[in-house]
């Protein structure tokens, strides 16, 4: 899945430079430019100069370093880099929220490499004033499973009682069944679960991009038109599931009576996620 440069930061490299001296103007130009081209050893190399050029800019060039190292690979470094600039305390609210976001994907991402130092730098930000960095971390928490992930469980409650927004619910709902389903059970009405014998009915695919609480992709799709088409498969294709184990007559009933269940998650590298679960 590829990254796309998040739209507050994507507005932050477009001001206008008018009120800098012409050499600075012109290094930070270049630094811009060499970022929206994907040259980030170079674009680096460039911010560096902006920062050490003082000014209004530097400041923020701390963030964009940090950008080129997430975006070349260097995690350590990254994460070192965005806790560098968060302690500048930036004015620009928009880049301080990018940085936690990102800084708290490194280290679930770090922690799931094997190396776990950083994970309280996860933790914190549970507790983070800021509604969007308490909520991503209570979600990157939650992937990580029970035991480490059990953490987030207060945050994602949170999420089930004050939110209006049904993507997000529903993504805190997976979460929950992936790190504590009794808490899930002990959780304000969710709407899937009144009656839990009720049989599925549609098979959810979301698709997010990095530090995004709205999916970019949606698909619904209801049970009956996949079963519809999994049992109109040509027979010798229907022959190959039953070899794998897979009764296409009975396939589909023992699934709808699951319930709410999670079928597969899927991260990316760049922090974008997969989700695709019955109700």
């Amino acid at each position: 899945m590829r990254r796309v440069v998040p739209v507050v930061a994507l507005v932050a490299l477009l001001v206008p430079t008018a009120a800098w001296p012409q050499a600075d103007a012109e290094k930070l130009r270049e630094a811009k430019a060499l970022f929206f081209d994907r040259e980030y050893a170079l674009a680096r190399k460039a911010w560096q100069g902006v920062r050490a050029a003082g000014g209004g800019e530097a400041r923020s060039a701390l963030y964009w370093i940090a950008r080129c190292s997430e975006s070349l690979g260097e995690s350590e470094r990254a994460l070192g880099e965005y806790g560098e600039f968060l302690a500048a305390r930036p004015a620009d609210r928009a880049l301080e929220e990018e940085a936690k976001t990102s800084r708290v994907a490194l280290a679930v991402k770090l922690h799931k490499r094997g190396r776990p130092g950083h994970l309280a730098l996860a933790r914190e930000a549970l507790s983070d004033p800021n509604r969007t960095v308490r909520y991503f971390a209570a979600l990157q928490m939650a992937s990580l499973g029970p035991g480490a992930g059990l953490p987030a469980v207060p945050v994602l409650k949170e999420i089930l009682a004050d939110e209006k927004d049904d993507d997000l619910v529903e993504r805190a709902k997976l979460a929950l069944l992936r790190v504590d389903r009794e808490a899930l059970a002990g959780a304000a009405p969710i709407h899937h679960r009144r009656g839990s014998a009720k049989e599925a009915s549609f098979i959810r695919v979301r698709i997010y991009e990095k530090g995004t609480s709205s999916p970019h992709v949606s698909i619904n799709l209801p049970v009956a038109l996949a079963e519809l088409v999994f049992k109109s498969l040509p027979d010798d294709a229907l022959a190959d599931l039953r070899r794998e184990g897979y009764d296409a007559g009975t396939f589909w009933e023992r699934l709808k009576k699951t319930g709410p269940t999670e079928i597969l998650t899927i991260e990316g590298d760049d922090g974008g996620r997969i989700q695709v679960w019955i109700e």
